[in-house]
């Protein structure tokens, strides 16, 4: 008898022990699972940048067939008379008069090109208004608010040395008054004495992306360019080299314009959306998920090329049509994806500027965009950027923009500020570990959306690192990311510059993955051997209140599963 109860005692030890185990595992297995995903906890993702949205420094060859490519749209240039050996100078940095006065050459001495063919050219002032000269004889201006006939010049060009005619034939000279005219009399030369000739000095040419391809080209060639490279630069075979690598999900930049695709607005070349629509067929082929994100939006939210900003200006923020416009295109990916069974997300914008966008217009546009999507999709999650430069990411946790599935997309990268220029492999390692995994902690442990790293690279400013340097930095940032709540991604898939190329750093052994994420346990085989037959209504048990603060979810799953845990007991004990 006492045999008997000892074993049914020991039987029933076993149970709580059982129970116990599971609900561990069950408990910290889901703590931060995301929805969606087929066999992984968080988003292990790759973006597929510079393919659906150009950048130039990706892949530079894009660009090398244009015809005066140093002369795209945004190239700041400054104009010295060979005559007076003075620049040209707009006045106040426009609004006004134009002289040839000034011995050296600043802001108001440098103007942005705004490209109108291969030889004609408009010219924007520090300001933002355009040189204008009504005719032959007639002095130039920079008052013009929008470009047109009269704000058109045709450029003549030696080298460094040009000439600037209006579409009348009147060459412009720069007078012993130091004044611009209309006026030079029949046709220049180049020698260093004539009036009519000016030395043009490059001084930035870094915009690169969609508008300064199609519109260096023209429509035709770069239709011609932009189709092969759609159709080549990412193909399925990508994607099977990331599933091989248990990537689980792509982030894919878009562009505004793909919601016009039909019939984009000029100087933007169709065939996105195609390219789009097969990057959700592969991803379905190897159970990968997709994040759409709107990397460009009209008139450009960052000034860079990746928005496609035409001159480096800021102009989405102020303009209630452009954001109007941009919900459109919302809308537009939100109902043609929403039931697509590779859709994880919607990134509502990518990298909005803190210099430039206001908090309260960018909350505005989110909680809108958070609605759009919600028409289409109950669980897509919607995913909201946080601002780069000077913001504080817990400026969009106190927000309030959305109910449920909600995520903030932090870039982090030991790049692009002078705080990062002169660390050593050890310095950049540590940063990791102190700064990031303690902002990371803070985020996740707040009551708000989830934490998403959607850009990092394993690259720094270090020279000359060794192998061994870069695994080892890449370790850490591995480590230190895999607990965003959300996940992660890496920028990007392919890229010209080797360390910021996936594939290249995964197959030279610069980024070991490792094994961050085990594959689900069968709940058949775990309930078999606690003892716990109950439990087997299906292969896998996941609780998860995605978009819930990961210690809500953990509280709420807690009491679900102590609950759940009782009432097995109970019934095996009977």
């Amino acid at each position: 008898m006492l045999l008997k109860a000892a074993l049914s005692m020991d039987r029933g030890m076993s149970r709580w022990v059982g129970a116990f185990l599971l609900s561990c595992w069950l408990v910290f297995r889901t703590a931060f699972c995301v929805e969606g995903l087929h066999r992984d906890a968080k988003v292990r993702g790759v973006n597929l940048g510079g393919w659906l949205v150009i950048e130039g420094w990706i892949k530079p060859s894009l660009f090398d067939g244009i015809p005066n490519g140093d002369m795209l749209d945004g190239t700041q240039v400054q104009l010295k008379s060979v005559n007076l050996q003075k620049y040209v100078c707009a006045e106040n940095g426009g609004g006004t008069t134009v002289s040839v006065n000034r011995d050296a050459a600043s802001m108001w001495e440098t103007f942005t090109l705004w490209r109108v063919s291969e030889f004609t050219f408009q010219f924007r002032s520090s300001s933002g208004q355009f040189l204008t000269c009504e005719g032959e004889g007639c002095s130039v201006f920079a008052t013009a608010k929008t470009p047109s006939a009269t704000e058109t010049f045709y450029i003549e060009r030696n080298d460094s040395k040009i000439h600037i005619k209006l579409s009348t034939g009147a060459y412009l000279q720069a007078t012993t008054a130091n004044q611009l005219t209309a006026n030079y009399p029949g046709e220049p030369g180049w020698d260093d004495d004539n009036a009519a000739t000016f030395l043009m000095t490059i001084v930035a040419n870094n915009l690169h992306g969609d508008y300064q391809l199609a519109n260096g080209y023209g429509h035709s060639k770069a239709k011609e360019v932009l189709q092969k490279h759609r159709s080549t630069f990412i193909t399925i075979e990508d994607f099977s080299f990331l599933y091989r690598h248990r990537i689980n999900t792509v982030r894919i930049p878009v562009g505004w314009w793909i919601a016009f695709d039909h019939n984009p607005p000029a100087p933007f070349i169709e065939g996105s959306l195609e390219a789009l629509d097969n990057a959700f067929t592969w991803a379905t082929s190897y159970n990968i998920k997709c994040i759409i994100d709107l990397h460009a939006a009209p008139g450009s939210q960052n000034g860079m090329e990746h928005s496609a900003s035409r001159d480096g200006t800021t102009g989405w923020p102020t303009s209630p049509d452009y954001i109007s416009k941009t919900l459109d295109v919302i809308d537009f990916l939100a109902k043609r994806y929403a039931k697509h069974p590779a859709l994880l997300g919607i990134e509502l914008l990518n990298e909005p500027s803190a210099a430039s966008v206001p908090l309260d217009i960018l909350v505005s546009y989110y909680r809108q965009g958070y609605e759009v999507v919600r028409k289409y999709s109950s669980s897509a999650y919607v995913i909201m950027c946080q601002r780069i430069g000077n913001a504080d990411p817990l400026e969009l946790y106190q927000a309030n923009i959305g109910s449920h599935n909600i995520v903030v997309d932090l870039h982090y990268y030991n790049l692009f500020d002078t705080f990062f220029v002169n660390m050593s492999s050890v310095d950049n390692i540590q940063f990791i570990y102190q700064s990031r995994e303690a902002q990371l902690k803070a985020l996740n442990g707040s009551n708000g959306p989830l934490v998403f790293i959607g850009e990092w690279v394993n690259e720094w400013n270090v020279t000359s690192g060794s192998q061994a340097e870069y695994q080892d930095f890449g370790k850490a940032q591995l480590e230190v990311y895999n607990a965003a709540s959300f996940g992660w991604a890496y920028w990007t898939l392919k890229n010209d510059r080797q360390h910021w190329d996936f594939e290249w750093n995964i197959r030279n052994n610069y980024l070991q993955l490792g094994k961050t994420h085990d594959p689900p346990v069968a709940l058949e085989q775990f309930t078999e051997h606690a003892g716990l037959h109950s439990l087997r209504g299906s292969k896998y048990v996941t609780f998860a209140y995605a978009g819930e603060s990961p210690g809500r979810q953990f509280a709420s799953q807690l009491v679900i599963l102590a609950s759940a845990v009782a009432c097995l007991f109970l019934h095996n004990s009977l």
